[in-house]
């Protein structure tokens, strides 16, 4: 005999997922409003001070310290988040007190801290108004003032760069930016709070600073590149999405793009978001890239003509639009989770009903009748 229930499914969220999605929000528009704090006080940069002198202590031609030293700096992330949400509660607590609201001390603490920690994780103002500097010295003929500023936002060789040089550099800059320093940081904070938004920042710094390829790092900064490959998968691919969504027009051809172009490119990351950004743009980013006595001869990303400095300020738009699209789905999902108070949760619940088909006698109750009790 088959027969019909009733299952009850009540969506399980974490208790502070609400505020950890609209603090993630938050820190987004507050660094997008006010920027970067000065770089002596830049929690960013001591922490980049600091393991910069651990690496001078820990380096050694081998793979095993390198994966200390990765392991290290990400435990120092991930403590300095976990520590400034326990201030954030220290702080709640004593404003509101346990009688005037434990669930409301709670998220008021989720919010602060996740924003914050957002805010100083994400840089988008400072690389949107790099990337114009670069751009403006570029027109009014200052090519040598130009070079000097693009040292900011990529690490290449930039001998004998001419303004198309210049105007490919930044674009690609921007599009593996706009995933590094915008939407990774504020997904990880939506998913961690403060613990994974800074968890990320220091993953994605000692990238920077040991990742790449060269006769020291290849095998010291092997470990903190495979980190930040695995830290940026998803935001990678969520980036190109909302290229898609900001280019609607486009968005076929972001895809196809992503799709057939990005997986030839070293990075499994850097080629989405540059793949992506070059089929929003028109244009065809890739080429011949120097890193010191090394090169790099890089596949074309896109179908389009090549980047000029005009493209430069259509790069930095693309990437505020896909700021503004990733701060309204945060805090959009914000509103959608439900409250996760210790009191809303005893609260009985509609539960979500779905039928279950059974075979044998166990489960005699039909569609329609009410969902069995206790026993």
């Amino acid at each position: 005999m088959v027969s019909t229930r009733r299952v009850a499914l009540t969506p399980c969220w974490p208790a502070d997922a609400r505020w950890r999605l609209a603090g993630a929000a938050a820190g987004l528009f507050a660094d997008r409003a006010l920027g970067e704090p000065p770089e002596k006080v830049h929690p960013v940069a001591m922490f980049g001070r600091a393991m910069a002198s651990l690496e001078g202590a820990m380096w050694s031609d081998r793979r095993g310290r390198g994966a200390w030293f990765a392991l290290l700096g990400s435990a120092t992330g991930l403590g300095a988040g976990i520590l400034a949400l326990e201030v954030a509660r220290s702080a709640a607590y004593g404003t509101w007190g346990a009688s005037r609201g434990e669930d409301r001390a709670s998220a008021a603490a989720t919010l602060l801290a996740t924003a914050s920690a957002t805010a100083i994780a994400c840089a988008g103002r400072c690389l949107w108004q790099t990337a114009l500097d670069v751009s403006r010295a570029a027109r009014c003929g200052d090519l040598p003032g130009a070079l000097l500023q693009l040292r900011a936002l990529v690490g290449r060789d930039s001998t004998g760069f001419g303004t198309g040089d210049v105007a490919r550099a930044v674009v690609e800059s921007v599009a593996e930016n706009t995933v590094d320093a915008i939407v990774a940081p504020a997904l990880w904070a939506a998913g961690g709070g403060a613990a994974g938004a800074l968890a990320y920042r220091a993953v994605n710094t000692l990238d920077s600073m040991v990742g790449h390829h060269s006769e020291r790092y290849e095998s010291f900064g092997w470990a903190s590149a495979r980190i930040d490959d695995v830290a940026g998968y998803v935001p990678a691919r969520v980036t190109a999405l909302l290229v898609a969504c900001a280019r609607p027009l486009r968005a076929r051809a972001v895809l196809e793009a992503v799709r057939i172009d990005a997986r030839r490119h070293p990075s499994p990351n850097s080629g989405v978001a540059e793949a992506s950004f070059a089929a929003a743009l028109g244009l065809s980013l890739g080429g011949s890239v120097r890193y010191g006595e090394r090169t790099e001869q890089r596949p074309p990303l896109g179908n389009g003509r090549p980047a000029d400095l005009g493209d430069i300020e259509r790069a930095v738009q693309l990437s505020r639009q896909i700021t503004s699209l990733l701060t309204a789905s945060l805090l959009a999902a914000s509103f959608v989770v439900p409250g996760g108070s210790a009191s809303a949760r005893a609260r009985p619940r509609r539960p979500l009903r779905l039928y279950a088909r059974c075979s044998g006698g166990g489960c005699a109750r039909r569609p329609g009748g009410d969902p069995p009790g206790p026993a």
